[in-house]
């Protein structure tokens, strides 16, 4: 049986680590998702568990609780919903507690999602809570007591407070086949048109299985000398690291394991899914993207299983002198060909999502015993101030369809040095990431794959990197050689990808006019810039608290601006534009959902830039450019 166990946890890691992407390329997608977008109304608990989470020490409804949850699932609900403006719904399919438990409810979601198909809004199910709501499940299944995951004392990790639910292994061979099982029913039975897992930021544990796996992966991935050498020669005895720093190769070893398990186990949900249907979208919540990797969660490789996430992060504004935004999800979110799903209850909200998210305007309500609220856990309604702004997302999907992200900048998130080094690199990341947010340059955040594809930038910023692979370097190196620019802000390639030293840099060597190399990130932005012969491909002038995205298509480049200083308004917005080569500007118009009408307002041809004002931004304004 061990030896059984261990040739299918091969077999799997040698398929994992030959695996193309999941992701569906846009051309590929259902035609509605880029047409349309997704405007989201969200009720994904089923009853059983509200009654649960809400006190209850069991599962039983009261009679009011019940007839709720029925003029919930209305088609007077669906009416209610679609005026509101959505045009998309999240509903439940299964949250923790068994096939017998949730009988009932899941026979509702099919019954519900025919309704809203039959009302024209399109949906997708909560399809797994990656818990295991044991005081039902157990009952149903004894054996699923294997699949839980183990915290270093050895008991099951557990949900928070909510001790009625633990997080179960999602690598765990009966758990993957019992939860394709929930897929089969949401894809055959629902007909849903995405699927959603939620809480996908628990890695594997102490579990017996998990330890099998990780010694298979330190077999697969070291040599025996390399094992050795750091006293892991006897894999038997090897047990992970479940906590402490990344100072020893076994603790960075199993950091990286666990990453990769993650994302592994939401491509062998997602293959599974697409085996039964080619277009079926697949979505997961790991949260947002933070101020650096943290393992188990790396975007740069789960964000390669599917085509959304969720970010339910703090409301984005400006506190403390700074933004604080969604920006850093969603540009992450844009360079995976992923959409975000966060709560837009808020002008702000909206705002940030149509600048900066792809085909989504966000989840603008909650719904739950037949009342209609902002959120999940609030008692507001839903305010009157962002109707402007969901017109808007579907009256002016010619300004939002289809848009490609202009970025003269990459800034890479390298893995190794995120998630090993000391913390300062991963500041020095994120300090520069948010420079660039704040001086609104046109950038993106690249993950270790991506320098596959530096030929989409002039710039490349190395800031906080000091591991890098021999590859990783090669790659780089490239990118200099062929006539990229490269700015390098601390140490870089100084370890290799387990942080090993080498004999100084391995980019000590490039020399270049376009080669920089700064201590600190002062004066990040001038130097960038001046790495950008001729200039950005466009630059805006403006207060701190005003960011941009600049978007292109065929006949039309867009910069986006959005005021997170909502109380006192940008005005008086100067912004300079290259366009295509051998383009005439025809005109230049302002769109919001702040005026009903498009405003043009002048330019100036100065070179090969063109150059206007916007006068005034109180929350969001599309400056569009025409070409001829």
């Amino acid at each position: 049986m061990r030896k059984a166990t261990l040739l299918l946890v091969f077999l799997s890691l040698v398929g994992s680590s030959a695996s193309e992407p999941l992701t569906l390329p846009l051309d590929q997608r259902p035609s509605w998702v880029e047409e349309d977008g997704i405007v989201m109304a969200g009720s994904w608990e089923p009853l059983l568990f509200r009654v649960r989470r809400d006190g209850s020490p069991g599962y039983t409804p009261t009679p009011e609780q019940k007839e709720a949850y029925d003029l919930e699932h209305t088609p007077e609900m669906v009416a209610r919903l679609k005026a509101l403006g959505a045009n998309f719904v999240m509903h439940h399919c299964y949250k923790a507690f068994g096939l017998k438990a949730e009988h009932e409810s899941m026979q509702d979601a099919v019954r519900f999602a025919k309704l809203c198909h039959d009302a024209g809004l399109k949906g997708g199910v909560y399809n797994s809570s990656g818990t295991l709501g044991w005081e039902l499940l157990y009952q149903e299944i004894p054996r699923a007591k294997s699949w839980e995951v183990l915290d270093p004392e050895g008991k099951p990790l557990t949900y928070g407070k909510a001790t009625y639910r633990y997080y179960w292994n999602r690598n765990h061979p009966d758990a993957q086949a019992f939860h394709r099982n929930l897929v089969r029913f949401a894809i055959e039975d629902i007909r849903t048109d995405l699927l959603h897992f939620d809480n996908y930021h628990v890695g594997p544990g102490g579990d017996s299985y998990s330890v099998v796996r990780f010694r298979e992966y330190l077999q697969n991935t070291f040599s025996p000398e390399e094992l050795d050498k750091a006293g892991l020669g006897n894999l038997d005895t090897i047990e992970p690291p479940l906590t402490g720093p990344p100072d020893n190769l076994a603790r960075r070893a199993w950091l990286e394991f666990s990453c990769r398990s993650l994302a592994d186990s939401y491509q062998d949900l997602g293959r599974y899914a697409r085996s039964l249907r080619e277009d079926i979208l697949l979505e997961c919540n790991p949260g947002g993207v933070v101020s650096w990797i943290r393992p188990p969660i790396d975007h740069g490789r789960l964000l390669e299983g599917g085509e959304a996430f969720w970010d339910e992060g703090r409301e984005p504004g400006f506190r403390d002198g700074h933004v604080q935004s969604r920006i850093r999800t969603y540009k992450v979110a844009r360079r995976m060909d992923n959409m975000v799903f966060a709560y837009t209850t808020s002008p702000l909200e909206c705002a940030e999502s149509m600048a900066f998210n792809r085909d989504c305007l966000g989840c603008i309500c909650w719904f739950e015993y037949n009342r209609i609220v902002a959120k999940p856990g609030s008692k507001e309604p839903v305010s009157d101030a962002i109707a402007p702004y969901v017109r808007f997302f579907h009256k002016r999907r010619d300004l939002l369809r289809g848009a490609r992200v202009l970025a003269d900048v990459a800034v890479l998130r390298s893995f190794p040095s995120q998630a090993f080094s000391e913390e300062k690199d991963g500041q020095t990341t994120a300090e520069v990431e948010m420079a660039l947010i704040e001086g609104r340059i046109p950038f993106q955040i690249i993950y270790d794959r991506h320098l596959e594809e530096l030929d989409r930038y002039r710039v490349l910023v190395l800031a906080g990197c000091p591991a890098m692979s021999d590859d990783r370097v090669a790659k780089v190196r490239s990118f200099v050689e062929e006539g990229g620019a490269l700015c390098i802000i601390g140490e870089a390639a100084i370890y290799d990808e387990w942080m090993r030293p080498r004999k100084g840099s391995a980019l000590s060597d490039l020399e270049s006019p376009k080669v920089i190399r700064l201590p600190t990130d002062e004066d990040v932005i001038n130097r960038i810039e001046a790495l950008c012969e001729g200039g950005l491909c466009a630059k805006v002038e403006a207060p701190l608290g005003l960011c941009a995205e600049y978007t292109a298509e065929p006949r039309q480049s867009l910069v986006h601006l959005v005021n997170y200083r909502t109380e006192a308004p940008a005005e008086n917005v100067s912004v300079r534009l290259r366009p295509p080569e051998s383009t005439r500007v025809a005109q230049v118009t302002l769109a919001s959902p702040e005026h009903e009408e498009d405003v043009q307002i002048p330019f100036k041809r100065e070179g090969d830039e063109v150059a206007f004002v916007v006068p005034k931004v109180n929350v969001y304004e599309i400056a569009r450019v025409e070409f001829e």
